[in-house]
């Protein structure tokens, strides 16, 4: 049976934001979702959903990933880069493209840029994923650092679009990005019509969003749950809250730090979003090694965030059929030595 679930208020000094522009958006309807999965099948072969044993173990219910992490960019994302632009004008081809990222949105659109051949500026904060940043190079984006956190960089990057004329391409409020990777969600339910519920990871929202325009074409017989950082929990809140907020961004997982919520993924997931986790910062990283050792896929925390929701509630959970996103795996050498140093027990 579907609820909502509202924990309580905590105390907290927030940050109201108005709704801008984005609120008058089009929230991506089924329709898009499967023209989406059309214009990205010639690019984009379908992920991997696995079950595994030792995992399954682990969180005491049954367990399939959808294994993100195998896209050509190692994330998730990739998705609505293509859908979003193999459908640019002309126009828009000839001025290029530019946006915000801790990475992951960043290689979407510098992959899908090289694969149509239109210019693209990627801006990221200093001292970003070396991983992603290099990817980010590798297929011919111009990169640009600015700015302690995602929030920084995004700020730069509308100036530059404003100042150069690009097509700015937010990594949340972009109908066609949304449609884009809930992709994802219907190929989980197309090969397994039978899943109870999809735990997805939250930064920015547009994952999340995506599975509940799927979820929300089958009538609510799958539940999206959404999960996001203690340490960044800006978009847990707005949910809450039924109103954009920012709040703090403490987390080392680059997939899920946003200190601000976004407009569009925000009314979806009002409406249509079963529940919201947050997990700590410690849950993201035990996730993120058992799921190297259970799975023998490399995954980075945010990717390990709906794993690591199931591991630490698991009640919750308890006989579902349950699709994990594992929304991406672009962990640094660095970060994982680092990661295998706090936890050596289970190393």
């Amino acid at each position: 049976m579907k609820f909502r679930h509202r924990p309580p208020h905590e105390e907290q000094r927030l940050r109201w934001r108005p709704l801008d522009a984005a609120a008058t958006l089009p929230v991506p309807t089924f329709a898009d979702v499967l023209a989406a999965a059309a214009a990205i099948r010639p690019h984009l072969s379908p992920t991997p959903l696995l079950r595994h044993p030792l995992l399954e173990r682990a969180c005491g219910t049954e367990v399939w990933v959808k294994h993100e992490n195998h896209q050509p960019t190692g994330a998730f994302k990739v998705r609505g880069g293509v859908n979003l632009v193999s459908r640019l004008d002309p126009a828009e081809r000839e001025r290029g493209i530019i946006g915000a990222s801790t990475g992951n949105h960043g290689q979407s659109l510098a992959w899908a840029a090289h694969r149509f051949g239109v210019r693209a500026v990627i801006c990221v904060p200093k001292g970003a994923n070396p991983v992603k940043a290099e990817a980010i190079r590798s297929w011919g984006a111009e990169l640009v650092e600015h700015g302690r956190d995602f929030d920084e960089a995004r700020e730069h990057c509308e100036a530059l679009a404003a100042a150069h004329g690009y097509r700015y391409v937010h990594s949340g409020d972009e109908p066609l990005l949304i449609a884009g990777v809930a992709t994802e969600t219907l190929e989980i339910v197309e090969a397994r019509p039978d899943i109870d519920v999809v735990v997805v990871p939250v930064g920015g929202g547009s994952g999340a969003a995506g599975a509940c325009v799927v979820a929300r074409a089958l009538g609510g017989s799958v539940e999206v749950i959404g999960v996001q950082s203690e340490a960044a929990p800006a978009a847990y809140r707005s949910w809450q809250a039924h109103r954009l907020v920012e709040d703090r961004m403490g987390t080392a997982a680059e997939g899920l730090a946003t200190r601000t919520a976004f407009a569009l993924p925000q009314r979806i997931l009002w409406e249509h979003l079963d529940d919201f986790l947050l997990v700590g910062e410690d849950d993201l990283e035990r996730a993120t090694l058992l799921m190297l050792e259970t799975t023998r896929n490399l995954v980075e925390p945010a990717g390990a965030a709906a794993v690591a929701a199931v591991l630490r509630h698991p009640a919750r959970f308890a006989g579902r059929r349950v699709a994990v996103v594992c929304s991406g795996g672009n962990l640094a050498p660095a970060q994982l030595a680092a990661l295998l140093r706090r936890h050596p027990v289970e190393a």
